[in-house]
C-alpha cells in the first residue's frame, strides 16, 4: 500500500510539501470521515465504525484504515480502532475548518444567487 509522504511527489505538489501530502492522504474518499468519526466516538470495532460511517463499503473502510494506520493517524488497540496522538492533533487542527465550513454553508444559504446549480 502506498501512502502519500512528505518529500515525495503527491497530488497537488511536485515537491511533496508536508501539508500537501497530508491533504492527499486525508482527501482520499472517506479518510477524513474515518478519522473524524474515530475522534468523536472513540475506539470502534470495524463493524461499529462501518455503521457509524453509514455508506462506506467494507473494502473502502479496510483500505482507509490500512492507510491511516501506515501514516500513523490510527492504530488498533483495546476496543478496536482508535486515533493516535498524531491523529488527535490532526483532528484538533480540523475543528476550526469545520467551523468555517458551517459559516460557509450559512453564507451560501443566505446568498443563493452565488451558487451555480
Amino acid at each position: 500500500m502506498k501512502i502519500p509522504r512528505p518529500g515525495r511527489v503527491v497530488r497537488g505538489s511536485k515537491s511533496g510539501s508536508p501539508i500537501m501530502a497530508m491533504f492527499d492522504l486525508l482527501g482520499r474518499r472517506w479518510s477524513m470521515g474515518v478519522l473524524w468519526t474515530l475522534s468523536e466516538q472513540g475506539p470502534c470495532t470495524f463493524r461499529a465504525l462501518q455503521s457509524a460511517c453509514e455508506t462506506i463499503s467494507p473494502a473502502v473502510l479496510n483500505a482507509r484504515l490500512k492507510e491511516l494506520q501506515a501514516a500513523g493517524f490510527v492504530m488498533q488497540g483495546e476496543g478496536g480502532y482508535q486515533v493516535t496522538e498524531l491523529g488527535r492533533d490532526a483532528y484538533r487542527a480540523l475543528i476550526p475548518l469545520s467551523q468555517v465550513s458551517k459559516n460557509w454553508a450559512i453564507w451560501l444559504s443566505d446568498n443563493p444567487e452565488s451558487v451555480d446549480d
